[in-house]
């Protein structure tokens, strides 16, 4: 859909949407493309990876269970170190179209393929503190993501390089209420960093600049035109420059759960996972090209952008609230003497991702908001081991996994959508103290349609094709 000259004094205004707006509000909202809707992260463990995650918290013998549900440590008799690494392998390839606030189309490529294989590690330690109390801690990663496109690709204005991390230390104490009843707490110390680029259409800043002159009444309207087509002239559409920015931030939550022994054979537990707020702080800086220096250093728009506090794309400092999600989680297990068979069901607030804030140093920089109306999402899961033999484990299991975006709010950075997940893996006792686990799990993902638009009003159409491979590896020991 095209749109006026007088609609792109909204769409295109740089001294209130400029490029670092959307660099931080649609980055850090971004997909880490693993199994777990948006930017969540599961792989903290390859034995329940085996099993698509049915029993992460029920099965046993498993330490991840110390910042996956600190009741459960109750089953971890002695002492436990335990090392996870899992290779995510994610692939993500948009197809479709883009055009500027004018409708003029974007030239570009589509992208190529801006996944990549990144390793997300986890550490345990679980130890017993007399008969009932347990204590346990960790360091995993529960949510990240990592996606880059070509820089001269048509969505370059909503998207280029997307990093985004949070690290967790986690320490927990669990207590035996009964032989069947056990509660669990945690506390949870998080860092969140984000790494984040994209390109600025300068053309739609310069024609921006004509447009707010207009409206402010420093130019007047029947020379708008004139100077609109000296703006193309100076600075002709695909005048691009690149806005980067990073930003981090320490934070805490906590988490509680319980588990229930129903019977000799089976046990339920639930575990809640508190959402933590960050205000992530960081820079930003812009690659601004010569032509466009001229056209901001000129009389007349200097003179606006001295009326507005000062001159955008230049080094500043800025901050963004963000909120990493609460998840309340149902795990079962049925353990018989040759197998066990487990569900999970998983629940994370998304919604409490309704848009995003920034706040900047530089005047010219307006604070800002971006709408993105996130649901909740689902996570669930069955599957089940096999006891070959004494020292073998067979395991499989498959998984359903929702998405929180919307067609409305999705764009480049987000192009996530519902997955289903299909895992196998494998586990070996070396020794009576000594276990290894390997897990390979595919994720199957619908296309991810979006109609997105950039803070210059640039807009790209299409749908967007993921696939996902994730390779775990564990070791444990016990004593």
């Amino acid at each position: 859909m095209q749109m006026s000259f007088r609609q792109l004094s909204r769409a295109g205004r740089p001294l209130t949407l400029a490029a670092l707006s959307l660099a931080i509000l649609g980055s850090l909202a971004a997909p880490q493309r693993a199994h777990a809707s948006a930017f969540q992260l599961h792989e903290d463990s390859a034995a329940a990876m085996g099993r698509a995650y049915a029993g992460s918290a029920t099965a046993g013998d498993d330490a991840s269970v110390v910042a996956n549900n600190p009741a459960a440590m109750s089953d971890l008799k002695g002492t436990y170190f335990q090392a996870d690494v899992t290779a995510i392998n994610f692939g993500t390839s948009f197809s479709g179209s883009a055009h500027d606030a004018l409708g003029r189309p974007i030239s570009g490529n589509g992208g190529g393929d801006a996944g990549t294989t990144m390793p997300v590690p986890a550490f345990f330690f679980a130890t017993q503190l007399g008969d009932k109390w347990h204590v346990g801690a960790a360091f995993t990663v529960p949510f990240g993501f990592q996606t880059e496109y070509n820089n001269n690709w048509i969505g370059r204005y909503n998207a280029i390089k997307s990093k985004f991390e949070s690290l967790d230390g986690t320490l927990s104490v669990s207590y035996d209420v009964t032989d069947n009843f056990a509660l669990g707490v945690s506390g949870i110390a998080q860092k969140t960093s984000a790494e984040l680029t994209s390109a600025i259409n300068y053309n739609a800043v310069g024609l921006g600049l004509v447009q707010q002159g207009v409206a402010a009444g420093a130019i007047p309207p029947a020379q708008a035109a004139a100077l609109a087509q000296q703006v193309g002239t100076i600075v002709p559409p695909g005048t691009d420059g690149i806005a980067r920015i990073k930003g981090d931030d320490w934070a805490y939550g906590w988490q509680v759960g319980a588990l229930w022994r129903i019977t000799p054979n089976d046990k339920f537990a639930l575990d809640y996972r508190s959402k933590i707020s960050h205000t992530l702080e960081g820079t930003a800086n812009f690659t601004v090209p010569s032509n466009v220096q001229a056209l901001l250093s000129s009389p007349t728009v200097a003179a606006l952008l001295a009326g507005a506090g000062g001159v955008p794309f230049t080094h500043t400092d800025g901050t963004a609230p963000f909120t990493t999600p609460a998840v309340a989680t149902a795990s079962y297990w049925h353990q018989e003497e040759r197998f066990g068979l487990g569900a999970d069901v998983a629940w994370t607030k998304w919604d409490s991702f309704k848009d995003l804030t920034v706040y900047y140093s530089n005047p010219a920089q307006p604070t800002t908001t971006e709408a993105f109306n996130w649901r909740n999402s689902w996570y669930v899961s069955i599957g089940g081991e096999y006891y070959a033999t004494e020292q073998l484990t067979l395991r499989a299991g498959i998984a359903l996994d929702t998405t929180p975006t919307i067609t409305e709010t999705r764009d480049p950075r987000v192009p996530d959508s519902t997955r289903q997940l299909v895992s196998f893996g494998v586990g070996y006792k070396v020794s009576k103290n000594f276990v290894l686990n390997a897990s390979y799990a595919h994720i199957f993902v619908n296309s991810a349609r979006m109609n997105a638009t950039s803070s210059t009003g640039d807009v790209i159409t299409g749908e967007s094709d993921d696939y996902g491979n994730l390779l775990s590896l564990s070791a444990q020991y016990k004593f």
